[in-house]
């Protein structure tokens, strides 16, 4: 049975994991149940508990770049599962996995600019906890439901949905969205998307609780 906890709670099972060989940890969840915000809270926690312990590993840098996504007619459904380098993010995955010592560059996406920068992170060789985040990565769907053997334990970001769709508007009327640009972001890609990790995700081995307070 899945276990609600805190985050404080999984910051000490992390700790007190075995650092003999590298953690891979993922955290899934639905958009807008604040993903980035918990994990970068995580990693930070991890390393000032002790200092490189910890990093993190974005699903979001394996986004399609709009070129790609433009020329397959597929952009306006960006963040959907399709439109995001599966294989490229597996790789990567088990490329940490292998532990091998040396440092890794990973791709970050800037929001900012709607893309996905190539090489704007590096894990460390040292770093023995990796924090893996990303809507899809327990969606219980063909090649996505191939990525949660290759974790050591899985943990699931829940929030009800109402509080999930007010974070989601709030989110684009930031970007300066409004009216019926508004909704088409909404109801076109962004609810769907909520409801397909919400609806089609495996059980994780821990759950953790972003709307409250």
């Amino acid at each position: 049975m899945t276990a609600t906890v805190t985050l404080d709670t999984l910051t000490d099972l992390l700790l007190a994991a075995d650092r003999s060989r590298r953690l891979l940890v993922a955290i899934a969840g639905p958009p807008g149940v604040g993903k980035s915000t918990t994990c970068e809270a995580l990693v930070e926690r991890l390393n000032a508990a002790l200092p490189g312990l910890a990093g993190l590993l974005p699903m979001d840098g394996y986004h399609f770049d709009d070129a790609v996504l433009n020329a397959h007619g597929d952009r306006p459904r960006k963040g959907a599962p399709h439109t995001f380098d599966l294989g490229g993010l597996t790789a990567m995955i088990r490329r940490l996995q292998a532990d091998d010592g040396s440092d890794i560059a990973v791709p970050v996406f800037d929001r900012s600019i709607e893309i996905a920068r190539a090489g704007g992170r590096i894990i460390a060789g040292g770093t023995k906890i990796i924090i893996v985040e990303g809507n899809y990565l327990l969606l219980d769907a063909e090649g996505w439901r191939d990525l949660k053997p290759l974790f050591d334990l899985t943990v699931t970001l829940v929030a009800d949905e109402a509080v999930l769709e007010a974070r989601l508007t709030e989110r684009w009327r930031g970007f300066g969205l409004a009216g019926a640009d508004m909704i088409a972001k909404m109801e076109g890609n962004d609810l769907p998307n909520l409801r397909l990790v919400l609806r089609e995700s495996l059980p994780s081995d821990y759950v953790v609780r972003t709307d409250l307070g």
